[in-house]
């Protein structure tokens, strides 16, 4: 998968969530997905910028947990996802996501 392709999904997927009230930054090896949640309906770009939740994660590893092959709990204490900032938000995001 592209970071556009991963973009467009993510997209999708935040437009149709509830509030989400918060900036969240996907850093991922191919690049940045930011979601700017304060806004209705969310809006996502590539742009990098600071965020309440910078969630560090590979794309493949990303598709994994989206498809059910990645447990998230795991994937943090085997460091494949790192996260910086709000953990609340983080899990509300892998709810999103999911």
């Amino acid at each position: 998968m592209t970071l556009q392709e991963l973009t467009e999904q993510i997209r999708n997927k935040v437009t149709h969530a509830d509030d989400i009230n918060a900036t969240v930054k996907i850093t991922t090896d191919q690049g940045v997905v930011y979601i700017d949640g304060n806004q209705s309906p969310a809006v996502v770009s590539n742009e990098d910028k600071p965020a309440d939740c910078d969630l560090q994660i590979t794309i493949d590893n990303l598709v994994k947990m989206g498809n059910g092959d990645l447990n998230p709990m795991m994937a943090v204490m085997t460091k494949k996802l790192k996260i910086d900032g709000n953990m609340g938000l983080a899990m509300k995001m892998g709810s999103i996501m999911g």
